[in-house]
């Protein structure tokens, strides 16, 4: 019995997909109800079926895990992980450059604020190191700005000089 089943198989496995599951009598059983052979030679053979679709063999090989026994799978396997461990690096690489790239333009926004900031502090250094700034400033605590001009004094070993400018 399992010998016709298997042939069976082997010449159309989707229609006999489910007739497996269900009760099939035996061809070298005899029926009580089954003609005779000379009465089945007058009957005209029925239509064989459509044979099945290349894409449903491979459906049901890849579903029913027969395609994975298969030899051409078994030897490609090391080539399998490689492309699994390549795919693992790219993904790493992908999210190590985003961070890199985010470090990246929050360094440059700080750079542009610490150049605002010296650019400001210039600023207000330049305008507070005025003439008119420091009168201002100093006049407050009682210091004034003199009159006399500044003179040189020259020192050569035992003797001083003043000479003017």
């Amino acid at each position: 019995m399992s010998e016709f089943r298997e042939n069976k198989m082997r010449e159309n496995p989707v229609e006999t997909e489910w007739k497996d599951i269900s009760y099939e009598p035996n061809p070298t059983e005899e029926v009580a109800d089954a003609p005779k052979e000379d009465d089945q030679k007058a009957v005209p053979e029925v239509k064989t079926p459509k044979k099945s679709h290349r894409g449903r063999k491979r459906v049901q090989d890849v579903l029913g895990g027969d395609y994975l026994s298969k030899n051409s799978v078994v030897n490609n396997v090391p080539f399998l992980i490689y492309l699994a461990v390549l795919t693992l690096f790219y993904i790493a690489n992908t999210y190590n450059t985003e961070r890199l790239y985010k470090e990246i333009e929050k360094t440059k926004t700080e750079l542009k604020e610490l150049r605002f900031e010296y650019i400001t502090a210039r600023s207000s250094l330049m305008f507070e190191s005025k003439l008119t700034e420091l009168n201002k400033r100093t006049q407050s605590i009682g210091l004034r700005e003199t009159i006399i001009p500044p003179y040189k004094i020259f020192f050569s070993g035992d003797s001083i000089q003043i000479g003017n400018r």
